[in-house]
C-alpha cells in the first residue's frame, strides 16, 4: 500500500490528517489511515507540529511506524492473508474484546517478524508469523 519513501508515507499521513479537519471527502486509502489516527489522539498534535514529518523518533516509539502497522494489519485482514490471520484474528477478540489491544498483541507479533526480515535480509516468514499469533 505504502511507498518505501519515509516522507510519502508521512504525508500521506498528513494530507488525510489535512482533509479531514477541513472536512474535505476522503479518498482511496484515507478513510483508512484517518481510522487510524482516530484510535490513536496521543499521536494527533504531531500533524500540528512542523517538524514531526521530519524527526528521526531514534529514541521513542515512531508514531508514523505504529500507525502504519495498524494499516498493515487491517490490510491482512481484509484479505485474509496470510491465510487464516481472520480466524486468529476473531479467536483473539474473544478473549480481548477491545479491538484496539487486541490489534497490539497483533502488532507485537509483526513488529518481531518484520525486524528479524530485515536483519535476516530474508522475506518476513508467514508461518513464523501465524504460528506466534496462533500463541498469544
Amino acid at each position: 500500500m505504502f511507498s518505501q519513501n519515509r516522507d510519502q508515507l508521512r504525508q500521506m499521513f498528513q494530507a488525510s490528517w489535512d482533509k479531514y479537519q477541513q472536512q474535505q471527502p476522503l479518498q482511496g486509502v484515507e478513510p483508512l489511515i484517518m481510522s487510524v489516527i482516530q484510535q490513536h489522539p496521543e499521536y494527533q498534535p504531531l500533524f500540528t507540529e512542523p517538524d514531526a514529518l521530519h524527526q528521526d523518533y531514534t529514541q521513542q516509539t515512531n508514531p508514523f511506524l505504529h500507525m502504519s502497522m495498524h494499516i498493515t494489519l487491517a490490510e491482512q485482514l481484509q484479505l485474509d492473508r496470510p491465510a487464516g490471520i481472520c480466524d486468529i484474528y476473531q479467536r483473539l477478540l474473544h478473549r480481548i474484546p477491545d479491538r484496539h489491544q487486541a490489534e497490539h498483541r497483533i502488532l507485537d507479533c509483526l513488529a518481531q517478524i518484520l525486524w528479524e526480515a530485515r536483519n535476516t535480509g530474508r522475506q518476513p516468514d508467514t508461518a513464523a508469523y501465524l504460528a506466534q499469533l496462533q500463541n498469544i
